[in-house]
């Protein structure tokens, strides 16, 4: 298991059913604060924050489909830095 610093990644064929549910579960770990990654080999523990940035892209070219999902936040107790109030004259 990797508390710290660690990477995780796998790739594989699945079912609409089993893809699903890996993001009901990925759902669930957002909602609690913990999300664990496993596949036997490697895991990785991970704590989601109140503040995520969503990244979605989506393609399709040519019969091939392809829907990326990126989830990043900071570890940081605090709120990010502003660069200060947005103002508009």
């Amino acid at each position: 298991m990797t508390n710290g610093d660690g990477s995780f990644r796998h790739e594989s064929i699945q079912s609409r059913k089993s893809i699903k549910a890996l993001l009901e579960a990925v759902t669930k770990g957002i909602g609690k604060g913990e999300l664990t990654l496993s596949d036997g080999e490697d895991e990785l523990v991970m704590e989601p924050g109140d503040l995520i940035t969503l990244r979605v892209r989506a393609e399709r070219s040519e019969g091939s489909n392809r829907i990326d999902l990126r989830l990043t936040w900071t570890e940081a107790a605090e709120a990010p830095r502003s660069k200060g109030e947005l103002k508009v004259r």
